[in-house]
């Protein structure tokens, strides 16, 4: 691919051999020079995709960072960081994360001693902007990675705030799961005849993931949870909830009776939430609930099962919550727990990835009671959602 000595031989330590098919198509347009439009699943590779040419790029350290790298969490700031740090090995290149929930002055000292590439969330990034302590008139390249969820979250008026902060010319690449009427907007103000790159092959759900549902009761959800994690012993498994006062409360139901758990979301202290993270990347931890905006920004490739522990309203967050397993073409299996009045949010998911969820039902475990008024509303609402016809048209 035309890349350097030094950039081969990280690659090597980091045990790459073969670029994914986002990294083969990405990285030599970007070397290019030209803005890039990439949409792409989750799990493929593509933080290496846009930080190997950036690395490649970047000339003699000047004045103020080359790079700036926007993401819509802390804990994907923190993965990109990582990530490109060791995209850096054997050089002097400084990568720099910047983000809310921990001390400013750790990023006000790394800042100050100069800093090549910055990692940020929009929010903490106009922050230091306001400060006067970032320094943006040598940038040359933008990033904007999980583009659609910055703006599904409220960022875009900090992100146009940046992106006329930075001088022109630069290059600007953007990646998004989803193409949005708003992400081309944003592409239309402001990058130059941008390569498009679509390699979600019109098929939004992962194809190495195993997706099934389980009709339950609401009071046996949590027996039910137990049941499969006792029954398929996964490696590592994430448990989404839609809240966050439900993730603390089926934790503190689970501890005792499940090894090595753990909550994750918002409101917890940036320290806790990196000594968390952590423990989950190790192993330690291998069952985390977590909820929709912290489980996005989660990228560990041991992870072998999501549980939908809450079905999602928003179809394409259950998207970004299977895309947590089944990495990188590792298989995986997702769970979703679906209540007798929650057929149209799972017949929404199923229009949306245009594919029949197959019912599972667990051996040994009544999930649902038979005898139960709902029973017969189960058989109907899910053979209803069964007999679609390639979901081109819905009965009523």
């Amino acid at each position: 691919m035309g890349l350097g000595k030094g950039m081969l031989a990280a690659l090597k330590k980091m045990s790459y051999v073969t670029p994914s098919p986002i990294q083969a198509a990405f990285i030599p347009t970007a070397l290019d020079g030209c803005d890039v439009l990439g949409q792409a699943k989750t799990g493929t590779g593509k933080t290496a995709a846009f930080a190997i040419p950036i690395v490649e790029m970047l000339e003699a350290r000047s004045r103020g960072p080359q790079a700036i790298i926007l993401a819509p969490t802390r804990e994907l700031v923190q993965q990109i960081v990582s990530e490109t740090t060791r995209l850096c090995h054997g050089s002097d290149i400084v990568v720099c994360g910047i983000y809310g929930g921990e001390p400013i002055e750790r990023q006000l000292r790394a800042l100050a001693r100069g800093v090549d590439i910055v990692v940020g969330t929009p929010g903490r990034v106009i922050d230091h902007i306001e400060r006067k302590t970032l320094y943006l008139g040598d940038i040359m390249h933008v990033v904007l990675d999980e583009a659609d969820r910055m703006l599904d979250i409220g960022f875009r008026p900090d992100i146009e705030r940046i992106l006329r902060r930075v001088p022109d010319p630069h290059q600007t690449l953007l990646l998004s799961a989803t193409i949005s009427p708003e992400i081309r907007k944003l592409t239309e103000r402001y990058m130059y005849q941008p390569v498009e790159l679509n390699l979600s092959k019109d098929e939004p759900s992962v194809e190495t993931i195993e997706q099934l549902y389980i009709t339950v009761d609401h009071d046996r959800k949590m027996d039910l949870l137990l049941h499969l994690l006792e029954r398929d012993q996964p490696r590592q498994c994430i448990v989404f909830t839609r809240t966050k006062r439900g993730a603390d409360k089926l934790a503190d139901r689970l501890r005792g009776r499940v090894k090595g758990i753990a909550t994750i979301h918002g409101d917890l202290a940036q320290s806790v939430r990196n000594r968390v993270m952590q423990g989950f990347r190790d192993g330690t931890i291998p069952v985390l609930v977590a909820t929709d905006v912290v489980g996005r920004g989660i990228d560990v490739n041991g992870i072998s099962h999501v549980v939908n522990y809450d079905i999602p309203d928003d179809p394409e967050n259950y998207l970004h919550r299977i895309g947590r397993t089944g990495r990188m073409g590792k298989d995986g299996v997702a769970y979703t727990f679906v209540g007798p009045d929650q057929g149209d949010p799972l017949t929404a998911i199923e229009l949306m990835i245009n594919k029949s969820i197959p019912s599972h039902k667990p051996e040994g475990f009544e999930a649902y009671r038979k005898e139960s008024k709902h029973d017969g509303m189960y058989r109907e609402l899910y053979s209803t959602t069964r007999s679609r016809s390639a979901y081109g048209s819905v009965r009523s």
